[in-house]
């Protein structure tokens, strides 16, 4: 008899120290019918993949390649990649992802032709 009773004074110890670790992460008060607040679990959806913020990065590093050989000039540009491939290995890597692509090129003559 005493063993079950502390078999279930266990589990219901245990049961509230789980519901106080949910809690503990993030909740929000409900209040009930008769006024009284009760905490509930926030519900948190777990994003996925950030495909948004890694577009965006994406995307503001074209321009900003853009911006550099509207600046420099693509002559002066194709210059200082040849002079930066012929580094060490950070800087052939620097080279490799500074390359103007087509769409860096496209970004540039379109700055070139507001200014």
């Amino acid at each position: 008899m005493a063993d079950a009773q502390i078999r279930d004074f266990e589990k219901r110890v245990r049961q509230i120290d789980r519901r106080h670790n949910k809690l503990a992460r993030g909740y929000v008060h409900l209040v009930e019918r008769d006024g009284l607040l009760v905490p509930e679990q926030a519900s948190f959806r777990s994003r996925g993949f950030p495909l948004r913020a890694i577009l965006l990065v994406l995307i503001g590093f074209v321009l900003f390649k853009g911006i550099i050989v509207s600046q420099v000039g693509l002559s002066s540009y194709s210059t200082r990649l040849e002079s930066l491939a012929e580094g060490g290995v950070i800087e052939q890597a620097g080279a490799w992802l500074m390359q103007i692509d087509p769409l860096t090129l496209a970004v540039a003559e379109f700055i070139v032709s507001l200014f």
